[in-house]
């Protein structure tokens, strides 16, 4: 078996050549990479559902738009939690509020059974995900050889967009590469 580099913490942006209509257009934050497969959540697929209605306790500590994410269509009956730290980009493996478990830089996970008020003081934001997108092992490399996703790093700021219906263009947008191009591919090329 060969060896995986870990791409946790990085983003997945669907190139538009992929097919799957779960993740058109799908800025993806791997929350795990390694040889028994990857784990992440769609950044950009808000619900008309809002967080009071599902996790009332954590309202307050989502961000705009309040509503729950469809973070892939894996376990859409489960929910995680993604939260920014700020002040916590340092990697070191210990650290960080009670209840939130670093994946890369200031971003990490909660425990949703964590009391709220014990991170509240230490979260800048907080998205909530119904589901998750998930690889088996060798998939996602799979994917990547098949040129399905463009790998970018992410930034705090990615988790907590408020206009997630443009995050594609805009994580794209800032790349120093051809990839900076690839925003301006319209939504439907045979319209052109």
């Amino acid at each position: 078996m060969t060896e995986v580099s870990s791409l946790t913490g990085r983003l997945l942006v669907a190139t538009p050549a992929l097919a799957d209509p779960n993740f058109d257009r799908a800025v993806v934050l791997l929350l795990d990479h390694d040889e028994e497969g990857s784990l992440g959540v769609v950044l950009n697929r808000p619900t008309p559902v809002d967080v009071v209605d599902i996790l009332e306790n954590w309202a307050d500590l989502a961000g705009e738009p309040g509503v729950v994410f469809q973070g892939g269509p894996v376990s859409l009956d489960s929910a995680l939690g993604v939260a920014v730290v700020p002040g916590e980009s340092g990697s070191a493996v210990g650290g960080g509020p009670l209840g939130w478990r670093r994946v890369h830089g200031a971003i990490g996970l909660v425990d949703l059974e964590t009391p709220p008020e014990l991170l509240a003081a230490a979260v800048g934001s907080l998205r909530i995900f119904a589901g998750y997108a998930g690889w088996g092992p060798g998939q996602l490399e799979d994917e990547l050889a098949e040129g399905a996703w463009y790998v970018v790093e992410s930034e705090p700021g990615d988790v907590s967009s408020p206009a997630p219906e443009r995050l594609w263009r805009s994580v794209l947008r800032r790349q120093r590469s051809g990839l900076a191009m690839v925003a301006t591919y319209p939504d439907d090329p045979t319209l052109n």
